[in-house]
Order: structure tokens, then C-alpha cells, then sequence
């Protein structure tokens, strides 16, 4: 992407399968808690809502619904010729997707009454630059939101500690947010799968054959304790 797309990280799991990433976004939080608890602090009701790394336009839908119009943001062009054809197939008359990236969006300064962003990019320490932007296009009075993993509690928190390299650091990150202005939501969910073949395959997908395989053999079931933490900021 370079210069066109700044800050533009690759994501191998919805890139390399988004078949696959389908049935994870199905599975994920299956209550809602997340919209319901992002409903409570700034509804959507007639606001201009921007869905930044939308990937394949999953949640775009959901927005559409009560929103005035969603903009999806999303800078891997098979990701988002996939969200476009998702909005032309169901005929969200008010929704757009378009290129852009959380370091920059082809948006006027104050358009954005609420933003979604879910795994994308802003995952801690190092995303300032987004940030910027963020502040950039938000209206006065305007809430982004911010999801990720909670990782102090969950199933799914346990099994990312096995992951090499991964942020695990639940004290950086949370302070990092607070000081950037943002709030904390904790959120217990799940994930939960209609057969175990989609919960192997997604499992496989976000740990990879012989980890996901570990930790297969010891889970059973069709569902995992899955918490999230919903990180939100109201802009002056």
C-alpha cells in the first residue's frame, strides 16, 4: 500500500481464509453483548457510522439497520470487493465501502458520529497515528469504539498466552488506552459453533495447525468462554 495506504498490517487469517473467517464472525459473540453494550453508551439511531477495517462488511449489516448511513473502510482490495458485493447482495441502500486505512481516511474533518473498529489495527502501543485520524473525522460529541481481547480472563485468553510474540501484557495495553482518553467496557461472551468442524477449522486458522491441533485435544464442545474488552472515547 505504501505511501496511498499508511500503516497498513497484514491480517493472515481473514486474508488467507475469509471463508473460514465467515464462520468465526458467526460464531462470535452470539448474545450481541458487544453492539448492546456499544448501544448503551452512543446509539447509532440516525448517525453516520464508520466500520474501520470492515474486512468483508460482516457487521456493516448490523449497523444498517438504525444508522443513517455506514461507511466501510477497508485497505485489502479482495476483502473489500467481497464487502461491496455483501452490500449489493443485500441492498444496503445506505452504506458505501471504500479504500482507506486507520492511518488515512478519504473522510472530511467532523463526518463520523460512531466508530466500530474490531481487531483491526489498534491494538495498543504504536497506533497513534491512527488515532490522529480518528480524531480527525469525528464529530464533537462523536464515541469510537475499540475491540479486543480482554486478557485477564476467558478461555481464549489462556490460549493466546501460548502464542509466541503475542501482546500479553493486559497492564500496557489497558494503560495505554487510558491514556489516550478511552474507557473500558469488559464484556464475558463466547464463541459458539453450530458443528465441531467450524469450531476446529477456526481455532486452526487463528493458531495454526500444531498449536490450534494442542489445543484441540483439550477442548471439547462446541462453544469457549471468550471475554472482550470494549475500549470507547467521546470526542469534545
Amino acid at each position: 500500500m505504501g505511501d496511498f495506504l499508511p500503516g497498513v498490517h497484514s491480517a493472515p487469517n481473514i486474508q488467507s481464509a475469509p471463508d473460514v473467517y465467515e464462520i468465526e464472525n458467526l460464531a462470535v459473540d452470539p448474545g450481541q453483548r458487544i453492539e448492546a453494550a456499544m448501544w448503551d453508551i452512543a446509539p447509532w439511531d440516525a448517525r453516520i457510522v464508520l466500520d474501520l477495517g470492515a474486512g468483508t462488511g460482516f457487521h456493516i449489516p448490523r449497523f444498517h439497520e438504525r444508522a443513517a448511513h455506514v461507511f466501510g473502510v477497508e485497505p485489502d482490495d479482495n476483502l473489500r470487493l467481497r464487502a461491496m458485493e455483501r452490500v449489493s447482495r443485500l441492498g444496503l441502500a445506505h452504506a458505501s465501502v471504500m479504500a482507506g486505512s486507520a492511518e488515512r481516511l478519504f473522510l472530511p474533518d467532523a463526518s463520523i458520529d460512531v466508530l466500530h473498529a474490531r481487531f483491526a489495527y489498534f491494538f495498543g502501543p504504536g497506533c497513534e497515528a491512527g488515532l490522529a485520524e480518528v480524531a480527525r473525522v469525528m464529530r464533537p460529541g462523536g464515541t469510537a469504539f475499540i475491540i479486543d481481547n480482554d486478557l485477564r480472563s476467558g478461555t481464549f485468553a489462556t490460549w493466546l498466552r501460548q502464542i509466541p510474540r503475542y501482546m500479553t501484557d493486559a497492564d500496557l495495553i489497558e494503560n495505554f488506552w487510558r491514556d489516550q482518553g478511552f474507557h473500558l467496557v469488559r464484556i464475558p461472551s463466547e464463541w459458539r459453533f453450530n458443528t465441531r468442524g467450524d469450531l476446529e477449522s477456526v481455532v486452526k486458522l487463528e493458531f495454526g495447525e500444531r498449536l490450534g491441533g494442542e489445543i484441540l485435544e483439550s477442548h471439547s464442545g462446541l462453544s469457549v468462554e471468550y471475554h472482550y474488552a470494549l475500549y470507547w472515547r467521546t470526542y469534545p
